[in-house]
């Protein structure tokens, strides 16, 4: 007992029966009777002896309140707080419901499969964060049935985007799962009135039909249908397929092969039978090495931590892909010592490449790195592309350039390279293309281009600007708003104008959006017309139907990646 309790005296006893303060209370008896060797505590109704020494009951008030003699007094109906007081309440109909939305939510979002809500564990981690130990989980089939709701609010708020937007570009390919099943997917892309470029998937179909050329631009038009999309829908971007390209000669919009299949057949062609080859097949052995086998690994992560190098494994080579051959080469390069102190500990018939072989290795690298940059720049879903491909394609010309010092071997790839470019430029849509260059306010002077070529694009857009004012007077006339009966006579003589004003109109125009500042390569083409738009209303009409082409069909991979969990 605290010296302070021990030295205390006895107490007198306070007006009405309590005890310091009024935190301690007489005990009353059954019949009305004051025990004066009892007392209560007001805090926790604890039963307490007391002889005239209050020394026991401050050290109470102090062990289990944390209170002492000078603190007010509790309220008078303050009661202990039972065990029982800190257990909630079973969760509430409103809660359950949120919290079945969010569990089939993250089903559908996260792939996961139905059936995960039968997991005990899931139901004990709900029940401890709730507190609430009655808690049952959903069954399988509520949990499809909140999936096919969030996907039918989502699929109207998408239609509702879509009819908000006037020009629609599309992305589609097919796919072919692991059960051997085709899929078509599709990808729509647009600005929104404030100029934010959106990217939503359409569908991921299963198809059963032949892929004729026919049977292909049904499938694409039967989702365009479906999403009542027609007249808006102005570009499809897809692969070069045979059977692609006869599609789009059928579809009543614009069509454009994908830039990255274009570099990356091109890449694949100036590798194949090139001086390359057996530099190339030394590091698929020697990757091979190490990777497959656990020792090797841990042996090759000693010597790189034992000469002060970052861990990282190598990289397989992937025949399809050809960055996955960059990548190879470039963690080979990097790691040519610990690659060497590790097959010098074990005999191995697995050879380094040698001093010649790593420099061509170097040399590829340094070239592949320009063509990974240029399908990096194009195949984004949330930034411009399709005014980057001239730009591009003219760094790519400018890169592959033979020099005085380039090698035999190097000038080969760069001669094979640029004549595969080349050829497939006449299979793509050029004329698309460079009008989308000249409405990016980043490549406007379209310095990518020769100067004829320069007044070609420039004359195109005055025709289309031309073509656009001819069109919106038909789509007044199919509204039906009543015209009123005063402005007739002033409409009458607005439409007597010469073909020289609108001439000039158009001129204007075009002049002055050559006028505005360029703005810098790092810079949103999207934001700068956001600000722009009211000043150059009929421009941003062309560069919102322009700009919002994807330059690959890259979103298609993407979703056909996210696809694959769902449908595998």
């Amino acid at each position: 007992m605290p010296l302070s309790l021990a030295r205390s005296g006895s107490t007198v006893m306070e007006a009405g029966g309590t005890l310091l303060n009024g935190k301690f209370k007489f005990k009353i008896g059954k019949d009305g009777s004051v025990d004066k060797n009892k007392v209560i505590c007001t805090y926790c109704q604890c039963e307490l002896s007391y002889h005239r020494s209050s020394s026991s009951l401050k050290y109470h008030l102090m062990a289990k309140h944390t209170a002492d003699v000078d603190s007010p007094p509790p309220p008078h109906n303050q009661t202990q707080t039972r065990l029982d007081s800190f257990r909630q309440r079973p969760m509430d109909p409103a809660t359950k419901m949120k919290l079945t939305v969010a569990i089939a939510k993250w089903v559908a979002t996260a792939c996961r499969p139905t059936s995960v809500v039968e997991d005990e564990g899931l139901q004990n981690i709900i029940r401890i964060a709730s507190n609430d130990w009655t808690y049952e989980t959903p069954s399988r089939g509520t949990i499809t049935h909140r999936v096919e709701t969030l996907f039918q609010t989502e699929k109207s708020q998408l239609q509702l985007a879509l009819g908000q937007t006037d020009t629609i570009a599309l992305t589609g390919d097919y796919w072919t799962s692991l059960g051997n099943d085709n899929y078509l997917g599709v990808t729509a892309h647009y600005f929104t009135p404030q100029w934010e470029l959106q990217s939503h998937a359409l569908t991921v179909m299963k198809t059963e039909d032949r892929h004729f050329a026919e049977n292909v631009a049904e499938h694409f038009m039967s989702v365009v249908r479906e999403w009542g999309i027609e007249k808006k829908v102005v570009s499809l971007t897809t692969d070069s397929a045979r059977n692609m390209v006869a599609a789009a000669r059928e579809l009543p919009f614009e069509h454009l092969p994908c830039i990255a299949h274009s570099v990356h057949r091109a890449v694949t062609v100036s590798l194949h039978n090139s001086p390359f080859d057996s530099a190339l097949a030394k590091c698929r052995k020697l990757v091979g090495h190490f990777k497959h086998s656990p020792a090797n690994a841990l042996e090759l992560e000693r010597q790189q931590v034992a000469l002060n190098q970052r861990k990282e494994e190598l990289t397989q080579e992937v025949a399809t892909r050809w960055n996955s051959t960059l990548e190879m080469i470039k963690r080979v390069n990097r790691n040519v010592e610990p690659l060497r102190a590790a097959l010098a500990l074990h005999s191995t018939k697995v050879a380094m490449p040698t001093a010649t072989e790593l420099e061509k290795t170097k040399k590829l690298e340094a070239v592949l790195e320009h063509c990974r940059y240029v399908t990096d720049l194009l195949g984004g879903e949330k930034f411009v592309s399709c005014s980057v491909v001239m730009p591009a394609l003219c760094h790519l010309s400018r890169v592959m350039e033979i020099t005085e010092d380039d090698p035999a071997y190097l000038i080969k790839f760069k001669q094979t390279f640029s004549a595969d470019m080349e050829g497939r430029k006449d299979k793509l849509n050029i004329a698309w293309l460079r009008v989308a260059t000249a409405l990016d306010p980043r490549f406007k002077d379209l310095k990518c281009l020769s100067r004829p070529d320069r007044v070609v694009v420039w004359d195109f857009i005055r025709d289309l600007l031309r073509q656009q004012e001819t069109e919106r007077p038909a789509a007044l006339d199919d509204q039906s708003m009543p015209e009123p009966e005063k402005k007739k006579p002033a409409l009458m003589f607005a439409q007597d104008s010469s073909s020289d004003e609108e001439e000039d109109t158009v001129d204007q125009c075009i002049e002055r959006y050559k006028a505005e500042p360029m703005i810098g390569i790092e810079d949103s083409p999207q934001e700068w017309w956001s600000t722009h738009k009211a000043s150059h209303n009929e421009m941003a009409s062309l560069a919102s139907k322009y700009l919002a082409t994807p330059a690959t069909s890259v979103p298609c991979e993407r979703l056909f990646s996210l696809s694959g969990h769902v449908v595998q």
